[in-house]
């Protein structure tokens, strides 16, 4: 197998080979020409003529490694446009050779570390501009309760002659937007504990029938003139039953908010299904409304900074099943999920 000399190897028969050249035609010149023409004159024309063949010999090689040397610049000089890298290319000497390798693997790792830093970089750039959403979407909901809180209270404050039923009904006023400020908190420090993988899963065997008419008692003292119907079919299941709670509170409460109507909740088998008869959603949404922090303008979407969805989402995906949404503009929607029964 051929391999490529040293430099040191490559210069020494270099010169080796130069000097028998050169004896070789000093031998020859002095046998071919009369000894009477071989006088100082032709000495010096045979002594400026290997000069001159030892020039041209070192012209030659150093233009070899000039040119080898270009390859190596051309990598140095274009790292991010030098895209063909060739193992193979052929050097005369073998450090030019392992140079040629040694650059190829430096330059491979330079570019992946480059395009490591980008995606780092286009990551915390999406994480900056959530957080952002986020922050935008906090103050966006808690900035109405809060001044409706303020101006109550400062109402109470600057008014002492108030009629007991308008200050208790300002009283109350202000127990609600405190409630709804709590509510927001609690979605957002669950949401937190699902993104940071902190929520802890209490699985235990119970009937979903009872939790939905419990879900519903407390949601009619909220939304007094609005009807929730249940039929009464058992469900037993083995899942977390807090978090099932939120699900089925966070789509009861969903559909109340977007439907004047009544709202019904079916279990038929081991599927649970919330169907409101509201301003629907349009095609183009539904793969949108369970997105964190989604908003869409179209029908003024509230979905309590845009989590509730979202968390009903997640946590059905914690159970190995997934929120189905079927709708329809202007005449409203089914969500709906299957869970093992048992």
């Amino acid at each position: 197998m051929y391999t490529r000399p040293s430099l040191t190897q490559y210069v020494v028969a270099r010169l080796i080979t130069i000097f028998i050249f050169v004896t070789s035609l000093y031998i020859l010149a002095t046998v071919i020409v009369p000894k009477e023409f071989q006088n100082t004159a032709f000495h010096l024309s045979l002594f400026v003529i290997s000069l001159l063949l030892v020039l041209g010999s070192v012209y030659i090689g150093a233009k070899r490694v000039k040119r080898e040397l270009k390859v190596v610049e051309k990598y140095l000089s274009g790292v991010e446009e030098y895209e063909n890298f060739n193992r193979q290319a052929l050097f005369f000497t073998q450090e030019f050779e392992n140079i040629n390798v040694k650059l190829i693997d430096i330059l491979q790792l330079i570019k992946k570390k480059e395009l490591k830093k980008r995606k780092y970089h286009a990551k915390i750039k999406l994480k900056n501009r959530q957080r952002s959403d986020m922050l935008s979407a906090i103050a966006h909901e808690f900035r109405n309760p809060i001044a409706a809180t303020m101006g109550y209270a400062q109402t109470l404050n600057d008014d002492d002659d108030i009629p007991p039923a308008l200050r208790k009904k300002f009283l109350s006023k202000i127990y609600n937007n405190g409630q709804k400020i709590e509510e927001l908190l609690s979605r957002l420090l669950l949401w937190n504990r699902f993104e940071s993988g902190e929520q802890k899963m209490q699985i235990s065997t119970f009937d979903m029938l009872p939790l939905v008419k419990d879900v519903i008692h407390n949601l009619n003292e909220k939304y007094k003139n609005r009807e929730i119907l249940v039929n009464n079919a058992p469900l037993v299941i083995k899942a977390d039953k807090a978090l099932m709670e939120i699900v089925i509170k966070n789509l009861i409460e969903n559909a109340l908010k977007y439907s004047k109507e009544q709202v019904e909740v079916k279990i038929e088998g081991n599927k649970v299904s919330v169907i409101d008869r509201g301003v629907g959603i349009a095609p183009e949404h539904i793969d949108k409304v369970t997105k964190k922090f989604y908003r869409s303008g179209e029908h003024s979407w509230d979905n309590s900074m845009g989590l509730g969805l979202a968390i009903v989402k997640q946590i059905l995906s914690l159970h190995h099943s997934m929120l189905v949404i079927e709708s329809e503009e202007h005449k409203g929607s089914t969500f709906s999920f299957v869970l093992p029964s048992f």
